[in-house]
């Protein structure tokens, strides 16, 4: 298991760090939603999403599954693939505040923005997102737009030599420059007034001693917006140096890279979320990204995960209480994917568990346990064979404190009771594949 780094927040920031206490309960439990990158890249239009939102509403909303979000590019009208147009023509207003492009989003014409569709995903329950970038368009600096409420221009808070090493569309913002915070108002105003709920914030987490006041910024627009909007950064990994500031001003933020569908990804999502495991909890969500599950890629493929492995994903990101946000086209959602994202017995654990740790294994073994909310007396113990040969793992019942009693061991994932047992609890592992019990002394 990975010792949790020393979380030393930097001097430049430690002034303007709020005490935890002064912050809304936006994320009381881990998010839990969809988002279109994994299946519609920069593509998605108002038809699409509304396709996938009402089976979302009907399969996965009754389980917890509430944020609908709409993924990156939804301002250019030709967007094509999962690769981003350099220079491409951006739909925006007046003020240099990016619009859903009308040809993809119908209900978006006139200057109306997201308002519609939001609208709809109300109606049906749940909470609206969208993706957005760091910092100001390209485009409203070259135009030299205005920002609303101020005598200032897009020239006078860019900062050109900030830029995203992935995508052309914006600058950063220099936040020490007046005008800098009222730019961050006049969006996230402009979000609230759509109705959105939750904003995934891209290019911010990495390099984060660079983009912190950019992220504070963020948090403070969220905080004049007037309404109660959810902030997750990405991508990682976010450094862990900053483990005591990220908290403050988001909720969730990545730990690591754009997470897909290979052994090698899920592999090295264990050592990300044993360090960031003493930072998880109400309001303060690490992020090991989306569950790039059942049908991804523009309709290209199935997930290339195992049965085993996509076990493996759901376990390992419920026991440590990652965000669970599926990425796959729910208009080709299978049986076997649905009862896997739907467990009501896992996503117990997900929404109410305490005091989750992993804990020191063998080499190719990761074992993780936790406890429910409120008792003394169950445990959660999750265990995992990260190696390519089977495995028969001993846990020893001690290491719960119950070394002296006979237990009794339910299956979650085949939600069934297993025999007791005393002493220690034996169990055979496929390659790459999990198990996860629940005992109760």
């Amino acid at each position: 298991m990975a010792t949790a780094a020393a979380a030393t927040l930097p001097a430049a920031a430690l002034a303007t760090t709020p005490r935890a206490a002064a912050r809304a309960p936006l994320a009381p439990t881990p998010p839990m939603g969809w988002n279109s990158w994994n299946s519609f890249a920069t593509t998605i239009t108002e038809a699409q999403a509304l396709e996938n939102a009402r089976i979302m509403a009907q399969k996965l909303l009754p389980s917890g599954y509430d944020i609908f979000t709409v993924d990156i590019q939804w301002y250019e009208p030709n967007a094509k693939s999962y690769e981003y147009r350099k220079d491409a023509e951006l739909t925006m207003d007046e003020y240099g505040r990016l619009l859903p492009a009308p040809n993809r989003f119908p209900s978006a014409a006139g200057g109306k923005g997201f308002k519609g569709l939001a609208d709809q995903i109300h109606r049906m329950g749940m909470k609206f997102g969208i993706h957005v970038m760091r910092g100001i368009p390209r485009q409203a600096v070259r135009m030299n737009t205005p920002i609303l409420g101020t005598s200032l221009r897009a020239q006078d808070i860019a900062d050109t030599s900030s830029i995203c090493e992935w995508n052309g569309d914006m600058y950063g913002i220099d936040m020490t420059k007046p005008g800098a915070q009222e730019y961050y108002n006049s969006i996230f105003k402009l979000y609230a007034s759509w109705g959105v709920d939750f904003v995934k914030m891209d290019d911010l987490a990495r390099p984060y001693h660079k983009n912190w006041r950019e992220i504070e910024g963020a948090h403070k627009a969220i905080q004049a917006s007037g309404r109660a909007i959810t902030l997750s950064i990405s991508p990682g990994e976010t450094d862990l140096k900053w483990a005591g500031h990220v908290p403050h001003y988001a909720q969730m933020w990545r730990i690591s890279d754009d997470f897909w569908d290979e052994w090698k990804l899920l592999k090295e999502q264990f050592e990300r979320l044993e360090n960031w495991n003493p930072v998880m909890g109400e309001n303060s969500w690490p992020d090991a990204d989306m569950l790039p599950l059942g049908r991804l890629a523009l309709g290209e493929r199935d997930t290339k995960f195992t049965p085993d492995e996509q076990q493996t994903l759901m376990t390992l990101w419920s026991i440590a209480r990652s965000p669970l946000i599926m990425g796959g086209d729910l208009r080709s959602l299978d049986s076997h994917t649905l009862a896997l994202l739907t467990n009501p017995e896992v996503l117990a654990m997900h929404k109410k568990s305490q005091r989750n740790r992993p804990h020191r294994a063998e080499p190719g073994i990761r074992i993780w346990s936790a406890q429910p909310n409120g008792s003394n007396a169950s445990h959660y113990l999750a265990l995992f064979n990260t190696g390519d040969a089977p495995v028969d793992v001993a846990f020893d019942l001690s290491r719960l404190n119950l070394g002296d009693k006979t237990v009794a061991l339910r299956d979650l994932w085949q939600r069934k009771d297993l025999a007791p047992a005393h002493g220690v609890i034996r169990q055979a592992l496929a390659p790459h594949a999990s198990a996860l019990l629940r005992i109760t002394a």
